[in-house]
């Protein structure tokens, strides 16, 4: 059999305390996955600089230039986590059988990569990494993450539960991931969509190795709420459902006022005017940011902006080198001829 092409592909953004430790790691895991025959000697990482306002780029292009089988891809500005790993999986589609993300500070177990291209050679296309507990996170955080997955299962959105960025995906799920055209991704929601054949690799979550954590509450939130509206159409129909309550609600008042006019034990009643008119006005005012944010993503998805620049990419430099290297070998291997005799590709 032969041994696969492997990229693994780390989004970053302010991650130098923890940056060198999981080079080394993730390099280490590559060397033994070398050893066993598992993977092919041209297999490589790429770390994505998502904007970073510390020395997380010098410290990756630094190490590109010591260490062969780290490459480097800067964004020109932070455009998001979501938006840097597809950054990555994209660059890295073309030159690789099979693609692993993984976030940078350590926490997902750099040893189930292992499992994941045992998985990968027994034929399955994506390959999730997914927590078998939450025993690391905090009360507030793992009670609203396990809230947010089964919402978005009850929302009807098919998401693997306990299940980040943590993944395997193969060249050809690749292709289909970038067809997806969206601007307002979530990725979690989208590879599943794919369809291609799958399965999950259970580990558990480790602690933070350094560094502070770069999803706080407000970003956990954020990122929820664009899941949710990304994927699902069961906020508006909540509202509508509401407004339906609301309405019928009102008919049966009126009719049990009018009935009390008639018998004339009507009582001026301010309170429950004024309650009820802030009350409907407040769900009117819901309803409309609701649909004003449905609203905003059809007015992003029409403009079809960029969803990142790059500004500069030692990966791609690299490989076109090493396959002009190969193309020369190989020419010069089949005629005898002298690879210095052969002249440059453009």
């Amino acid at each position: 059999m032969v041994e696969p092409i492997l990229t693994i592909v780390v989004p970053c953004y302010n991650e130098e305390d923890v940056l060198p430790e999981t080079m080394y790691q993730l390099s280490e895991c590559l060397n033994l996955l070398e050893e066993e025959k598992l993977i092919s000697i041209q297999s490589k990482i790429l770390f994505v600089d998502d904007g970073s306002k510390d020395k997380t780029w010098p410290i990756i292009y630094k190490e590109s230039l010591n260490n062969t089988k780290i490459h480097g891809l800067k964004l020109a500005r932070n455009v998001g986590h979501q938006n840097a790993l597809l950054a990555g999986l994209i660059a890295a589609k073309n030159t690789s059988d099979c693609v692993v993300s993984i976030d940078a500070d350590l926490q997902d177990d750099v040893n189930i990569i292992r499992e994941f291209i045992v998985k990968f050679n027994e034929g399955f296309d994506i390959v999730y990494g997914v927590r078998g507990k939450r025993d690391t996170d905090q009360l507030l955080k793992r009670t609203t993450a396990e809230a947010f997955y089964k919402l978005m299962q009850k929302m009807g959105v098919s998401l693997i539960y306990n299940h980040a960025d943590f993944r395997l995906m193969s060249k050809r799920a690749l292709k289909e991931l970038e067809r997806f055209e969206e601007v307002n991704l979530f990725l979690r929601g989208i590879v599943p969509l794919i369809g291609f054949p799958s399965t999950s690799i259970y580990y558990d979550r480790k602690e933070r190795l350094a560094g502070e954590t770069k999803y706080p509450l407000k970003k956990m939130l954020a990122f929820a709420f664009e899941g949710i509206t990304s994927f699902s159409v069961t906020p508006i129909r909540i509202v509508l459902l509401v407004g339906f309550l609301s309405f019928f609600t009102s008919l049966l008042f009126g009719t049990y006022f009018i009935a009390l006019k008639f018998i004339g034990e009507t009582e001026t009643g301010w309170t429950s005017l004024i309650t009820s008119i802030w009350l409907i006005g407040g769900l009117q005012l819901i309803a409309i940011g609701l649909i004003g944010e449905y609203i905003g993503k059809i007015y992003k998805e029409s403009k079809r902006r960029p969803k990142y620049i790059v500004e500069i990419d030692t990966y791609s430099v690299t490989q076109k080198l090493y396959k002009d290297k190969m193309e020369r070998d190989l020419y010069a291997e089949s005629y005898g001829t002298d690879t210095r005799e052969i002249p440059e590709s453009n």
